[in-house]
């Protein structure tokens, strides 16, 4: 599909937020996080909540970065996520679970767009015709129908 960037900004979440562009960010749907510099996030005041978190780079290699939490935005999409503190070296990368917090599709002509209604869970209680639990096996055979009689037959005042 081939590589493109994106301009991102980014804040600390709370009241008062107070946004800095980052210039270009590459997008990455093969990077599940976000990675951006660490002098950037910590100059926000985004604060650390997982010490050294361990990734494999694409070359097999292992390393250790510091994760914390931001908001996130470019154009019309936004979303708070977690972001690694990239240090000096590090790509800047717009990760997969940023694009689906955006609720953005990566389109072949190397942009992102509107992936459209997020699905949600029915309000209402399904009737019994339609009960979320169907048993693969028959209960009855497993549990028989007289261990069931012989517990109300206890329940059952003498």
């Amino acid at each position: 599909m081939g590589l493109f960037s994106i301009p991102v900004e980014i804040a600390k979440p709370g009241k008062k937020t107070r946004w800095k562009g980052l210039g270009s960010v590459i997008v990455d749907s093969g990077s599940e996080l976000t990675w951006l510099p660490e002098e950037e996030l910590r100059a926000l005041g985004i604060d650390v909540f997982r010490k050294d978190q361990a990734f494999v780079t694409a070359n097999g290699q292992q390393i250790t970065r510091d994760v914390g939490i931001a908001l996130i935005r470019s154009a019309e999409f936004k979303t708070v996520d977690e972001v690694v503190f990239a240090k000096d070296g590090d790509l800047r990368l717009l990760g997969a679970r940023t694009i689906e917090g955006f609720n953005a599709l990566v389109d072949p002509r190397k942009k992102l767009v509107a992936g459209g209604p997020i699905p949600a869970a029915s309000a209402r209680t399904p009737s019994r015709r339609e009960s979320f639990f169907v048993p693969s096996w028959d209960t009855r055979q497993h549990f028989g129908s007289s261990r069931t009689n012989k517990c109300r037959a206890r329940a059952r005042p003498a």
